[in-house]
């Protein structure tokens, strides 16, 4: 069980924990959500990174790839492997559950594959796409991760339950 917090009490409705886990697994093709990470680089500067992503229900977790030497990898490593995170939906009626979580870095390759085949199984047609090919191949080779992130908490509106 997720801690829930209403992101704006008295703007809009907050989701609860089962509305917020619906929102960030949406498979609708024709809004294919992304997570904007926020984490801090360097230099101790603030760095947002959007990307693609897949949400297990059943763990709670928030899987990205990126690649083994990135930018990402090497902010988390010093940076205690803390980040925010936010997935919102741009379109009225608004809604987004955001909040701060602990990142595991994963390497390895068998633990890998599956995950990325979720994640671009969200994104393209099929595992038969140029992208999605390059990226398997990417990860089966070592040279792309799996990025874990396990949330804090939710912090959730949804201008649609307000109207």
């Amino acid at each position: 069980m997720v801690r829930v917090i209403d992101a704006e009490p008295g703007v809009s409705s907050p989701m609860t924990e089962e509305e917020a886990r619906n929102f960030m697994t949406n498979d609708n093709s024709n809004n294919r959500l992304l997570v904007h990470l926020g984490m801090v680089d360097e230099k101790g500067e603030p760095s947002v990174i959007p990307t693609g992503y897949y949400f297990d229900k059943n763990s709670n977790k928030i899987y990205i790839t990126t690649g083994k030497t990135s930018k990402k990898v090497h902010n988390l490593r010093t940076t205690r492997n803390v980040l925010s995170y936010c997935i919102d939906d741009p379109n009225p009626p608004y809604k987004g559950v955001r909040g701060k979580g602990k990142v595991k870095i994963h390497e390895e390759i068998s633990h890998n594959i599956p995950i990325t085949e979720k994640i671009m199984t969200r994104y393209v047609e099929s595992l038969e796409d140029p992208m999605a090919k390059w990226v398997l191949d990417e990860t089966k080779n070592g040279n792309l991760i799996i990025l874990e992130i396990t949330p804090s908490y939710y912090s959730t509106w949804d201008y649609g339950k307000s109207q």
